[in-house]
């Protein structure tokens, strides 16, 4: 990978973008497209557009969205500690423990989420799953005032954003949903407009609020109005233990990237990126989808 390439990802993955929140890595995004794109628009809906050849009659969009799952600020008690909703789809049993920050106006504030000990549960408190309401932030306030400092109701949190590399060339961090997409769909748009000339009008999209209902794919294709769209966006790893392949299909790691067929695809555009792979000898994987997609919502709109 290059290592501007490679700086980028990573600088995506460490800017906070939970849905609704999305200003941060927008400007991130318009700064990149602005060294390669004819223009780069913004929507009423936060979506950052970057087009090639706008005028061209034939159009193409490539689109991944920014946003994460994140956490909203919802109450302060007495004594300094916050009870959040979420932003998107959590399982609450994966944030005990876990450090958070929190986007305040005047900057980020460290927590850590927290529960009821183990140690204290009692017997039926520990076979039912922890709800959110279980579950409290503790920044170290000394009460509600000392808390209501520093943040304040609506404050969007994200867990710590930080980047973690693994054996095999492999990494992880938070919000790789699917920022590792967005980023796939801004390189595939930078070097393809370095490559040139381009046979048609290339756009890119950067879109939000996907994680709250697939909403910024919609407004971005209603906006560019593409003859053809693929979204990038991440999918289920089934080469780990638990996984049933015979309903999930059988996706690894290291194998591809993953090619859905589906009626919610078109199949020409299908069979066109499987040609490519072929004559390019890129390896791929084949995935047939879940019924809802954000292929789905870029065909319908």
């Amino acid at each position: 990978m290059e290592s501007v390439a490679r700086e980028f990802l990573f600088r995506l993955l460490k800017t906070p973008s939970p849905s609704g929140y999305e200003q941060p890595i927008q400007q991130v995004v318009r700064e990149y497209l602005g060294a390669c794109a004819d223009s780069v628009t913004t929507d009423s809906h936060g979506n950052v557009i970057g087009a090639k050849n706008p005028a061209a009659p034939m159009r193409m969009l490539l689109a991944g969205h920014c946003d994460q799952i994140g956490l909203i600020i919802q109450y302060i008690d007495s004594d300094g500690f916050i009870s959040v909703q979420p932003i998107g789809g959590w399982d609450p049993i994966q944030l005990v423990g876990s450090r958070v920050t929190i986007w305040t106006a005047s900057g980020p504030v460290t927590g850590v989420m927290s529960r009821k000990p183990i140690h204290l549960l009692t017997e039926e408190e520990r076979k039912v799953v922890p709800k959110m309401k279980d579950l409290w932030i503790d920044i170290g306030a000394e009460n509600k005032a000392d808390c209501e400092s520093v943040v304040r109701i609506g404050d969007a949190v994200t867990l710590e954003l930080e980047v973690r590399l693994l054996r095999r060339n492999l990494a992880c961090s938070v919000a790789m949903d699917d920022k590792v997409g967005l980023w796939v769909v801004l390189e595939a748009f930078r070097r393809a407009v370095a490559a040139g000339p381009l046979p048609c009008g290339l756009f890119v999209a950067s879109t939000v609020q996907e994680e709250i209902g697939l909403r910024g794919a919609q407004t971005s294709c209603h906006g560019v109005d593409p003859h053809v769209a693929i979204a990038v966006d991440v999918t289920h790893a089934t080469d780990c233990p638990t996984i049933d392949k015979k309903s999930e299909g059988d996706v690894a790691l290291g194998k591809g990237p993953v090619v859905f067929r589906g009626p919610n695809m078109n199949p020409h555009v299908v069979d066109r990126l499987v040609a490519a792979s072929k004559e390019r000898e890129i390896p791929i994987q084949l995935a047939a989808p879940a019924p809802t997609t954000r292929m789905s919502t870029v065909t319908s709109a």
